[in-house]
């Protein structure tokens, strides 16, 4: 790719520039005219009647005028419109765009001829709504979630099909739906194999024991109204046990205290007491299985989720499924429950960003054949001769021409003539005239070439468009691939009849004879080509990266494949060109790539040597130019739709040591 172009689009560039443009445009509009400024007023109150007329009137009006131009608008409704103009420019530049706007809107109103007026709306539009999405984003990272609602729904209702303003209002409800308790991702989990839960009996009460422990903890537990199976693994010593007005969570703390023993549910009255050791809990304690569905997360994130389960949260089974994008886990109930809230957190600060990319490709085709091109040969020859060559040739119809008397004997000229004029006889000497010189039997002719006047022009020019929106995340690649698959043959088998060794029973005779049956079909197969496909065309591919200040640093990587036009050993050469960048973005600005995938230019002049070469005398002569270009323009767009930085973050600080020793 050759000179790739980079440009930036700037936030308030453009309203300037429109704004110093429109206000000269107003100022001559004013004084363009002073006529039609000075116009009286009962032309004006003829003006406004005929606008306030009875909707039947204006209808029937309008039916009748058909296409013809708007009534213009009158001279102070112009000079208002500037000065609303100025005033909402203003407004533009100190961020103020709906109340630009609304004077935007106001000044399109009273001069609908001007085409800018509504433009600039429209531009102060896109400012408003981008604006409100942003302080929406504000209120939802604070936590209030009304106020960014409301923020939205006023945003759509100044730009009703924008796609972010939809995008953030369903990341509301996404957001009240994992306030409440429920796995990541849950799909009907929880509701088969849910975990028991103990219904202990309400109260407090207090306990002053001294016996066995198996004893102590039957006691305690049954005081609640729970049964208890103690296990063997529990010890039988004597200890005491002295506890005042506990509830049931207290009670079941201590008593695993004092001996040593954990308990497990076995139904909502039943528990089962066993020894506190790690060999009893990883036996004893009941685990659940739960398939936590990832989607966007690459092969070596999925592996940072296993290992992270494994190390951290001690699940004692996870396994990956990277083409599904989901891991299953058995782990405890408690190890679960802390593992979805932490990947709840996790995967709601990742950020989103949705890259529009309109990919336009220009093409332009141009043959140019103008001028003359003169005879580039001439035949010189003796008149003489070729009269008798030709009269001797043909000398029974020159004999018809005399005996009918069209022409006497020894008029030469006129049997010539006559012959020439039925086309029985023809000669290239005379297609093209001929120049006599001489006198007598030396009298001479020269007869020149064709010469050709050419005004040929054919022209063609192509435009086409591609428009796609792509959601990603947060360092999430994006490839996107236009362009055509070619086939290229990389291998054939070959007829098996001559290659295949002398073989008894399969090639002879043998005990198999239906083999060699069966082996001749092979042999008259045909060849049978072996074709791979190749991507010819564009392949770009995006990666955006959400900064801490709010910008986007995009990674393009673009490549362009195309046939060169030749081949070795029948396989064809590929050209390929290769570009790749970085470039950092505020939100809603633009990258535009420009490559000119191809560019040829041929010209061809055909004359007389030296003739031709002369200034002023060679546009006269045959010229043949061809001109083909083909330019692709990529522009990209990024848009975070969910950003997970705080609003008025602080920025990074460096800490220094003071003096000291």
């Amino acid at each position: 790719m050759t000179n790739p172009a980079i440009r930036r689009w700037t936030r308030f560039g453009a309203p300037v520039l429109l704004l110093a443009v429109f206000y000269s445009a107003g100022v001559q509009a004013q004084t363009a005219n002073p006529v039609a400024q000075s116009a009286t007023p009962a032309t004006e109150n003829a003006t406004s009647a005929a606008q306030s007329a009875t909707p039947g009137t204006a209808s029937a009006t309008d039916q009748t005028q058909g296409a013809q131009p708007a009534i213009p608008a009158r001279a102070t409704d112009r000079r208002r419109a500037a000065k609303l103009y100025l005033a909402s420019s203003k407004l533009f530049v100190d961020e103020k765009f709906e109340e630009a706007m609304h004077g935007y809107e106001q000044a399109a109103a009273l001069d609908p001829g001007t085409a800018d007026y509504p433009l600039a709306a429209s531009v102060a539009r896109s400012h408003a709504v981008t604006a409100l999405i942003q302080s929406a984003a504000k209120d939802r990272l604070r936590g209030d979630a009304a106020g960014a609602r409301a923020t939205l729904a006023h945003a759509l209702e100044l730009e009703p099909k924008n796609i972010q303003v939809t995008q953030h209002l369903y990341e509301l409800g996404d957001d009240a739906l994992l306030g409440q308790s429920r796995p990541a991702y849950e799909q009907g989990a929880g509701t088969v194999g849910a975990t028991v839960e103990l219904e202990p009996t309400a109260g407090a009460h207090s306990f002053h024991l001294r016996t066995e422990q198996r004893q102590i903890i039957q006691q305690v537990f049954k005081a609640y109204g729970i049964d208890t199976t103690v296990d063997n693994t529990v010890l039988a010593t004597q200890t005491r046990l002295d506890l005042d007005d506990a509830d049931f969570v207290t009670a079941a703390r201590v008593v695993g205290l004092t001996t040593g023993s954990f308990y497990i549910p076995l139904d909502a009255h039943h528990v089962l007491a066993a020894r506190d050791t790690k060999e009893n809990r990883q036996q004893l304690t009941p685990l659940v299985v739960e398939t936590v569905y990832l989607p966007g997360l690459s092969a070596t994130e999925l592996t940072d989720v296993v290992n992270l389960a494994k190390n951290v949260f001690n699940a004692q089974q996870v396994a990956a499924e990277p083409t599904s994008g989901t891991i299953t886990i058995r782990a405890t109930q408690s190890a679960m429950n802390a593992f979805n809230a932490t990947m709840r957190e996790l995967l709601d600060g990742r950020n989103q960003v949705l890259l529009e990319v309109r990919m336009i490709q220009l093409a332009h085709s141009s043959t140019r054949n103008t001028g003359v091109q003169p005879p580039h040969s001439m035949s010189a020859f003796n008149v003489y001769a070729e009269e008798q060559s030709i009269l001797n040739a043909n000398q029974s119809l020159v004999q018809q021409i005399v005996s009918s008397g069209l022409a006497a004997p020894g008029d030469t000229l006129a049997i010539l003539g006559i012959l020439l004029a039925s086309g029985q006889v023809s000669s290239s000497l005379f297609s093209n005239g001929v120049a006599l010189f001489g006198g007598g039997i030396t009298q001479s002719a020269l007869s020149p070439g064709a010469a050709t006047l050419n005004l040929n022009l054919n022209s063609s020019d192509s435009r086409e468009l591609d428009q796609m929106q792509l959601r990603l995340g947060d360092g999430e690649a994006a490839t996107i691939k236009s362009g055509t698959k070619y086939p290229i043959q990389t291998s054939s088998f070959s007829s098996l009849g001559a290659s295949v060794p002398n073989i008894p029973g399969l090639t002879g005779a043998g005990t198999s004879g239906s083999l060699s049956s069966l082996l001749a079909n092979y042999s008259s197969m045909p060849n049978i080509p072996q074709v791979q496909y190749q991507d010819l065309g564009l392949t770009l591919k995006a990666t955006p990266k959400v900064l801490r200040n709010g910008d986007v640093a995009l990674n393009i990587d673009m490549k362009i494949d195309a046939l060169s036009g030749t081949s070795i050993n029948g396989n064809p050469v590929l050209n390929n060109r290769t570009w790749s960048g970085v470039v950092t973005l505020k939100q809603g600005e633009a990258v535009e790539v420009v490559s000119e995938m191809d560019k040829s230019e041929s010209s061809a002049v055909s004359g007389t040597p030296g003739l031709s070469e002369i200034p002023g005398l060679n546009d006269l002569t045959g010229k043949n130019t061809q001109k083909n270009y083909a330019t692709l323009l990529i522009i990209m767009t990024p848009h975070v739709i969910r950003g997970t930085q705080a609003a008025g973050h602080s920025p990074m600080m460096r800490v220094e040591r003071g003096p000291g020793p």
